[in-house]
Formats: structure tokens, sequence, C-alpha cells
């Protein structure tokens, strides 16, 4: 019987999260950008962000009682010579394997520091964190603002909300979602044709934008 209800916690829990809208995406990542600014001793530098070439914003699921399943949604900007790019929208998912007991919500920012780590996002594949690329947990708070030289392609930044055992995406794969961009834009782009600002920003992202650019 508990056998059974772990496979409908992870067949129900992680995926029933991902039911939203391209714009529900949008906003959600708004309102992660928000939450992370609202606990400054635990916040992203500001040289931090004010040096990254892109962000990768995304919210995870995770349920297990034995076997576990996770799944997320979220977008990747760019920085361009005009602003912030349009959101190009990435997805995780999977299953594994050991003692996990619990549910948690995760909301993770990557900061991509390097031209390398943008490429990486615009290909419009899968993207392995911290395969290819290398990544490190990033510095926060106020005493990290006066001088950071970034030391991996990618900082990982991370706020949990309920109890999981074990919750982490290193080594994750990450997906550009092709179908979600299509949607959002009206036809057909790609990952780089938005990530590089060939592509206008949707109004619906301004709120997004706006928010990374103060």
């Amino acid at each position: 019987m508990k056998y059974f209800a772990s496979l409908l916690l992870l067949c129900l829990f992680p995926f029933s999260a991902l039911a939203m809208t391209e714009q529900e995406v949008v906003n959600q990542s708004a309102g992660i950008i928000r939450d992370f600014r609202h606990i400054p001793e635990q916040s992203i530098p500001r040289t931090i962000l004010n040096e990254a070439r892109g962000l990768a914003i995304i919210r995870v699921f995770k349920a297990g009682f034995g076997l576990s399943g996770k799944g997320g949604q979220g977008v990747v900007v760019a920085r361009t010579g005009h602003g912030w790019s349009g959101p190009s929208f990435i997805g995780t998912g999977g299953a594994g394997f050991g003692f996990q007991i619990g549910a948690e919500m995760t909301d993770f920012v990557f900061v991509l520091n390097t031209s390398d780590a943008v490429t990486a996002f615009s290909h419009g594949g899968n993207v392995t964190i911290g395969a290819g690329v290398s990544a490190a947990a990033g510095p926060v708070g106020r005493h990290a603002e006066a001088s950071v030289t970034p030391v991996a392609a990618i900082y990982t930044y991370s706020r949990a909300k309920g109890l999981f055992a074990g919750a982490s995406l290193e080594g994750a794969i990450i997906a550009t979602q092709t179908d979600a961009n299509r949607h959002y834009y009206g036809r057909g782009v790609s990952a780089r044709q938005i990530l590089s600002g060939h592509v206008s920003p949707p109004a619906g992202a301004e709120r997004l934008l706006d928010l990374l650019s103060r």
C-alpha cells in the first residue's frame, strides 16, 4: 500500500505542478527573482548580477517515498547589447531511488557568468548542471558585494520550501522547451534567436525584465 501511494505521489505531485501556461511560468520566474531580493543577507550580490551574462530561473518540485520524482519549469534570459533578452523556456524532470521521504519545492537561480554558459542554453538541447560548463554555489549577502571574481561558469542559488532528504540539481538535465517557445512567441523561434536578442520579448515578459534591469 505504501509502495502504491509513493507511485501515485510521484505520478501526480511533481508533474501536476507543471500544468502551467507559458505566461504563468514567466510570472513565476519574476516572483522568484523578487523573493530572492527580499532576503538581503542571503541574496545574490549585486556585483554578480551586474556582471552576469545570463540567468536561468526554475522552480523544481520533488516528492518521494523510497522512490522519488522531480519536475520543474522555468526560463533562461541573456544580456544583450540592448538589455535583457526575452525568456526562453526550460524544463527538467526525472526519477530516482534511495531513502528519500517527503516533498519539496525549490527555487533555483543559475547565474551564467560566461558566454560559454549562455551558449550551452542557446543550443536548444539539453544542459547538464556541472558538466560541460563548471558550476559552483554562488557567494551570497552584502559582504560579497565589494569584489567578486567568478570561479565557475555558473553560480547556483536555491531557496527551498518544504522537507526533502537529498534535494539537489547537481547533474540534473535541463532541456529547452521548444513547444513552449513557439506558443509564447506565436511562431517557431529557437533558443539561440531568443537569447541573442533577435526576437523581441512579448509584452508579458515586461515585469520579469523590469525586475532584472533594476
